[in-house]
């Protein structure tokens, strides 16, 4: 099974609203989620992202998979730098 942090479309008609979820990699883009890590709207922008932190950063430690879009967004909110830098506590911790 391979799990995807992504996008999943809700909203109205030419009025787009996303939710940051993760799921299976076979599910469809709108279909079943395993959990949802927050909200994006694109007409308010990113820093107006609303995501969990915490619980983003664990599915990301376990493997979790980005999607393209999802990682500029985290990149962009510091979330990968806070990935990055918990794994080179973590190395240098043994």
């Amino acid at each position: 099974m391979s799990v995807k942090i992504r996008l999943t479309r809700v909203g109205r008609h030419k009025d787009p609203f996303f939710r940051i979820v993760v799921a299976d990699s076979r599910y469809a883009r709108d279909g079943r989620y395993i959990e949802q890590l927050g909200f994006f709207d694109p007409a308010k922008g990113i820093e107006n992202a609303i995501i969990d932190e915490e619980v983003t950063l664990k599915w990301l430690r376990q493997g979790a998979t980005p999607s393209d879009t999802i990682r500029t967004l985290f990149t962009k909110k510091g979330l990968m730098a806070k990935l990055a830098e918990s794994k080179k506590s973590v190395k240098g911790d043994k």
